[in-house]
């Protein structure tokens, strides 16, 4: 598997705008248009920083997965991703050496990026994206 270096960093807030304005009036980010990926249950917008981004993350569902997050604990960081060359690749090579995975085969996420998650106990509690994008 070659990964080629941080995507991005999840950051699960309950008010994506307010968040927003702490990276974009503080830090001089500019803010990226906001997206919402239906089947996640996810509004996101995204901050570019070189070739990284900070990905806010607002439930649009009170069942949601970021809204389940922050309720147990909190908001703040909720995943990490790491750009792929080739995310089928980087999957079966996971699951050759054992790797529980939460996805077992790459689904769509923000941006247009294809995405799966490792499952947190394999990687000491974090929950790890692999990202490809285009």
């Amino acid at each position: 598997m070659k990964v080629k270096h941080i995507d991005h960093i999840g950051v699960a807030v309950k008010d994506l705008n307010q968040a927003a304005k702490f990276y974009t009036d503080i830090l001089g980010i500019a803010k990226q248009e906001e997206e919402v990926v239906a089947e996640q249950k996810v509004r996101v917008a995204f901050l570019p920083i070189t070739d990284s981004e900070v990905e806010l993350l607002e439930s649009t569902e009170p069942d949601g997965p970021i809204a389940r997050f922050i309720e147990n604990r909190g908001e703040g960081i909720q995943h990490i991703a790491f750009r792929v060359e080739n995310i089928e690749e980087a999957l079966e090579e996971l699951k050759e050496k054992g790797i529980r995975l939460i996805d077992q085969h790459p689904r769509k996420g923000a941006g247009g990026a294809r995405i799966a998650f490792i499952h947190p106990k394999e990687t000491n509690g974090v929950l790890v994206e692999l990202c490809e994008r285009d």
